[in-house]
């Protein structure tokens, strides 16, 4: 039963776990606009959350253990391939932060994040009414 649950809110904890990690890259931008020879930092959400959805992400790796007194590892599924963001305009001090995109990535990303909380609510909710059967 539990794993059925855990099937049907995959998806929405992986795309919020994507988006978490998203808002501290943009949030890490933002807070070195002023840092002299910077590069804007981010990744490709779209292929990212594809990776992680499809099982070739980072977190479908495991570690090879080679006795049996090792401990089981796994790697980390919120980690995304980080890309350099192409600057709109070159900078005295080589910083390619631009203010406008990354607000305007910042406020977006926020967008998503909220709006799959409230259908992740909506699903859990909707899975309480089935279990309970009101």
């Amino acid at each position: 039963m539990l794993n059925k649950i855990q099937d049907a809110l995959f998806y929405q904890q992986q795309a919020l776990t994507l988006r978490a990690n998203r808002q501290q890259v943009l949030a890490g931008n933002i807070a070195n606009a002023d840092t002299p020879h910077y590069q804007a930092r981010d990744f490709d959400f779209a292929s990212a959350l594809q990776s992680a959805v499809s099982g070739r992400g980072e977190a479908s790796l495991r570690l090879a253990t080679t006795s049996p007194a090792h401990l089981p590892g796994a790697a980390d599924a919120s980690s995304a391939p980080l890309l350099y963001r192409q600057p709109t305009q070159a900078s005295a001090d080589g910083n390619t932060v631009d203010m406008d995109v990354e607000r305007a990535q910042f406020a977006e990303n926020s967008f998503y994040y909220q709006a799959g909380l409230t259908f992740l609510t909506g699903r859990i909710r909707t899975l309480q009414t089935a279990i309970q059967g009101q």
